[in-house]
């Protein structure tokens, strides 16, 4: 089979500065290795060699014509940030929906051109367009949890075979320390609790980790969420294994379980929301006071309706691995909200309720009581550890501080 003639090429410009600094008989040489290779008639080989020594008049691309402009990638960034600032497969399925929203609250006042350029991004182009700015937000963290030993041999350890887990209602817990890197005692904790088949997050945060506590949230949080609660998943912590939580499971008629010992990724759900929605939002301060711990339960009251009716998420479909590689399968992105109502499980009066509730719901408004929020939260934070304190670790806090982002597009 013969080369190509970029291979061709290849082997004459790699011979071509060999046959320029040899000698005569050793240029010979070249040429028939030359032309042995490519085939060629040693006239021809010899005018190639000449040729590839010459310099190239290289002739500049005409740049590709913008397809969106600065309008097109400002508008982009206020949704971005009204969403969390989410990945671009996230995003990018959201967009015609969210523009419909923030155009009607006129929060972001774009042309339908611009409009329609926005909506037809895809993830890909969303990535590329918004890395710089991803880039600037880049943070880590810290989690803690500590197990409990009691009522383990009541309380089973959940297994697939137990859960229902595509019906609304089976939901997984898990407390969240707000003690600034001492755990000295005396700090509020975030109690989560997110529903395996919707995604749907409730969040209260509490002066300690007594039982009346936790239940007194359990309870506000079952009143407030669309659908009641069929399973209770825990891990090991001794606020959750105890008399108090099993009894109130068991006169609801509630599955309660818990997860292997050791074995953190079997609340896998919990876990995740305790970064995308306790520790992106109020950092890893120490909030011990009455004061913070009424900011901290607005602001969660808040943040509900950013994380379940507009916050995108997806679940994993499958995972295969074939030795050292898994490759992973996501749904597409939608938020708990849709999940919810799309259900069939869901009944007509909670339908229209939950329907009617987002109607209402100004995306970008909300953020900007949060921030504000945040805000006062860090300020009292902060006066208590006096001057010099460190700054917010939250991606809000990062965002506020590095720039004050427009909330409307022109």
């Amino acid at each position: 089979m013969g080369l190509t003639l970029a291979e061709r090429r290849a082997i004459t410009e790699t011979a071509a500065t060999r046959y320029q600094l040899a000698r005569k008989r050793d240029k010979g040489r070249i040429l028939d290795e030359l032309c042995a290779n490519t085939g060629w008639h040693r006239n021809h080989a010899r005018k190639a060699l000449k040729a590839a020594l010459m310099p190239k008049v290289v002739t500049p691309r005409s740049p590709r014509p913008m397809t969106y402009g600065p309008d097109v990638i400002a508008a982009l960034t206020i949704c971005w940030t009204v969403l969390g600032m989410p990945a671009g497969k996230r995003l990018a399925p959201m967009l015609a929906e969210l523009v419909v929203v923030l155009r009607h609250f006129r929060e972001l006042v774009i042309g339908d051109e611009t409009a329609a350029l926005l909506v037809s991004m895809s993830a890909a182009t969303i990535d590329r367009r918004l890395a710089d700015e991803r880039a600037r937000y880049t943070i880590k963290g810290r989690v803690g949890t500590k197990p409990g030993s009691l009522l383990k041999s009541q309380i089973p350890i959940r297994t697939w075979a137990d859960w229902d887990d595509a019906v609304p209602g089976f939901v997984e817990i898990d407390t969240v320390f707000h003690d600034g890197g001492n755990r000295g005692g005396g700090h509020a904790f975030t109690l989560t609790v997110t529903d395996i088949a919707t995604g749907w997050t409730e969040n209260r945060s509490l002066p300690d980790r007594m039982a009346k506590h936790i239940l007194a949230a359990l309870n506000h949080i079952a009143a407030t969420m669309p659908f009641p609660i069929l399973g209770v998943d825990s891990d090991n912590g001794s606020e959750f294994i105890n008399e108090d939580l099993l009894t109130w499971c068991q006169d609801r008629g509630i599955t309660f379980t818990r997860s292997r010992p050791g074995n953190k990724n079997d609340g896998c759900h919990v876990e995740q929301k305790n970064w995308t929605v306790v520790r992106t939002v109020v950092g890893y301060y120490r909030y011990d006071t009455a004061s913070e711990l009424l900011l901290l339960n607005e602001i969660w009251q808040l943040q509900s309706k950013l994380t379940n009716y507009f916050y995108p998420q997806q679940k994993l479909i499958s995972k295969v691995r074939t030795g050292a590689k898994v490759s992973r399968k996501h749904d597409k992105a939608t938020t708990p909200f849709h999940r919810a109502i799309d259900h069939p499980d869901m009944t007509v009066e909670r339908i229209v309720a939950l329907k009617r509730t987002y109607s209402l719901i100004n995306p970008a408004a909300t953020g900007r009581q949060i921030h504000a929020l945040t805000a006062q939260l860090f300020t009292l934070a902060t006066s208590k550890a006096g001057p010099g304190a460190p700054t917010p670790v939250t991606k809000r806090a990062r965002l506020r501080e590095a720039t004050n982002p427009p909330t409307r597009a022109s």
